[in-house]
């Protein structure tokens, strides 16, 4: 019994981390968007803010992701 209350605390451990991830991936989204936005209105090339826009995305949805099949291992 110990064994398997080990593996869901761990595993909690990791939701919660996971947690933090997204929301992170949140924050970095939503301030390279407005740098996306101030560079846009001063007239400067977009290119590199975009990818790196698309890359944040694109991490974005691997967390999710992750934290969604951790959540699902806790459920079970």
């Amino acid at each position: 019994m110990p064994h398997r209350f080990a593996d869901r605390a761990m595993r909690l451990h990791y939701f919660e981390q996971a947690e933090r991830h997204v929301t992170q991936g949140e924050r970095r989204i939503a301030e390279q968007e407005e740098r996306v936005v101030h560079l846009a209105r001063g007239g400067h090339d977009l290119t590199e803010a975009r990818k790196l826009l698309v890359n944040f995305q694109a991490s974005q949805a691997l967390f999710i992701q992750h934290r969604d099949e951790i959540r699902e291992e806790l459920e079970r």
